[in-house]
């Protein structure tokens, strides 16, 4: 119990502990794919092989985990855990299938396999804290504000998740058109270059309003680390490869702030 709860912790430092030389180094050098791929990153995979691949630890590692907990048969636990499970089934098997039905076009760039392999250990981290957290370490019993917890983070959950699947959707759609990069339009498409991204940050702080804990704050922080630099990124690529024609007053990622 001890060597378990030692792992944990330690674990839990590490997850704070990458988040600043993250969000640093992402404000130089940008994850090599999508529009910022670039050679000299190794092989590459099929995008949707590679998101499938990587984001697969938080649904199996998650299940894995969940049964040995001490709470397990508690239905709050089970209650908790079903939004995070809900958003890593769109994002392991329902996007990668909408990649797949999307025409490719023969030349596109694939996904390296170093930035997947990258991803695929965070997202072993990350699971093993928030299946671990929510199936052993929260205190149920002693916590009289879980359900005004949990239904608030909830709303702001679904709606995060809500913006995030249809900028996606909408993303995909575009691309669709086989008519290579255009403006997106739309939603709030009209106000931040990066929706999606806003929409997984506003997920996070729903579920680290939800847990009420250190590793829901944790996670919260580095998705903002790992998404604010690269909705950076791609505002800029966008007013670089569109000029004048790009609305000027779209922030890239928070709405009327940055």
């Amino acid at each position: 119990m001890i060597e378990d709860e030692a792992i944990f912790h330690y674990s839990l430092f590490t997850l704070f502990l990458i988040a600043p030389p993250t969000f640093i180094s992402l404000r130089f050098l940008q994850a090599p794919y999508g529009k910022h791929h670039r050679t000299g990153w190794g092989p590459n995979l099929p995008p949707p092989l590679a998101w499938f691949l990587m984001e697969s630890p938080t649904l199996w590692l998650t299940l894995l985990l969940f049964p040995n907990g001490a709470h397990f048969s508690n239905p709050k636990s089970l209650i908790l855990i079903s939004p995070f499970l809900i958003h890593y089934f769109n994002r392991t098997c329902l996007y990668p299938v909408r990649l797949l039905t999307t025409p490719a076009k023969k030349t596109a760039p694939g996904f390296p396999l170093s930035v997947a392999l990258m991803a695929f250990g965070f997202n072993l981290l990350n699971a093993y804290l928030q299946a671990r957290w929510v199936s052993h370490y929260k205190d149920y019993g002693g916590d009289g504000w879980f359900w005004w917890r949990f239904s608030g983070g909830l709303a702001v959950f679904l709606a995060g998740m809500a913006l995030n699947v249809w900028s996606d959707r909408e993303l995909l759609r575009l691309k669709k058109q086989g008519k290579g990069y255009v403006v997106p339009r739309g939603g709030l498409f009209e106000l931040v270059s990066c929706p999606n991204y806003f929409g997984e940050i506003v997920e996070w702080f729903g579920w680290a309003v939800m847990t009420w804990s250190w590793v829901g704050l944790g996670f919260f922080l580095y998705t903002c680390a790992n998404l604010v630099p690269r909705a950076r990124a791609n505002h800029h690529w966008y007013l670089d490869k569109f000029g004048e024609d790009y609305p000027k007053n779209r922030k890239a990622v928070i709405p009327f702030l940055y």
